[in-house]
């Protein structure tokens, strides 16, 4: 099933909640993965995702709540691998969920000392400065439970809502909408012509035609290529990973290689392109 997200309604409908409420909201794909509509997260949970281990376990606790939540009537409240509250509700299609929306980067209502004492227990894989992180999660806001249960009772509204105004909408998928998605899903992992011909049951030769369709003329190499790059210049904007880093988590493991493939794509080299980008956002008004 093909699932399309009007990208620019959905970030307009989060923002306003937030700005209301001063709760963050988001949207999750299927697979619990985020659709990216905003970079807005909590001094904590930035700390937590600057290293790549918390990352990695941030989305395996968003994949294994959106499972849970999959199977549930109504919603899905939990605390994340690093402690803090979320609650996840479902956005169905024929009665199947098709995305859901999450909410949380907050506290319930128990004592806070207590909280941060339980979440520092699972924190043993944290690398980066303890007290720095705990100054950052005590500055969480508190929620109670008759606070949080409104908050599901409003979001549970905006599901509808969502649904009426064909916010995200399904649609049988092409054969070329087949390979956008898959290089979506897929390009921060080791990718072949073999693979992704076995993965999607599509002839080698019919995807390197869907490629160059897709890519105006190029190959396949050169359309994963680009993927990996645009994902990587919103790494670079976004934080101060190491560029090494970067490469990692987009699919490359050699510096050197990414440097190059970044430098094809973009015509600069990464170091060069997050300079640009740092110069452009100190030129923005305030």
């Amino acid at each position: 099933m093909n699932i399309v997200f009007d990208n620019e309604r959905l970030l307009q409908l989060i923002t306003s909640l937030h700005t209301l409420t001063g709760i963050r909201a988001n949207i999750f794909d299927s697979n619990g993965k985020d659709i990216c509509l905003s970079n807005d997260h909590a001094p904590f949970c930035q700390l937590v995702n600057a290293s790549r281990e918390g990352h990695r376990r941030c989305e395996e606790c968003d994949a294994q709540a959106v499972r849970r939540c999959g199977a549930d009537e109504r919603h899905y409240s939990y605390r994340c691998h690093a402690g803090i509250c979320e609650t996840l509700l479902p956005i169905r299609f024929g009665g199947s969920p098709v995305a859901y929306l999450v909410f949380g980067q907050l506290l319930d209502s128990s004592p806070i000392e207590e909280q941060w004492a339980n979440t520092e227990k699972t924190l043993g894989w944290y690398s980066g400065d303890i007290c720095q992180l705990k100054e950052a999660y005590l500055n969480f806001r508190q929620y109670s439970a008759a606070e949080i249960d409104a908050y599901i009772d409003i979001l549970e509204a905006f599901s509808t809502f969502i649904q009426i105004k064909e916010m995200i909408q399904t649609a049988e998928q092409t054969e070329l909408q087949r390979l956008e998605l898959y290089l979506d899903e897929h390009y921060t992992e080791k990718l072949s012509l073999a693979r992704i011909s076995a993965d999607l049951g599509i002839g080698r030769t019919k995807l390197c035609i869907l490629a160059k369709n897709l890519s105006g003329g190029q190959t396949l190499s050169h359309l994963i290529a680009q993927r990996r790059v645009e994902a990587a210049k919103k790494l670079l904007k976004r934080g101060n990973y190491p560029i090494s880093e970067i490469a990692e988590r987009v699919g490359i493991s050699d510096y050197n290689y990414f440097t190059k493939v970044f430098r094809s794509v973009a015509g600069v080299t990464p170091s060069a392109f997050r300079k640009n980008a740092g110069r452009n956002t100190e030129r923005e008004p305030g």
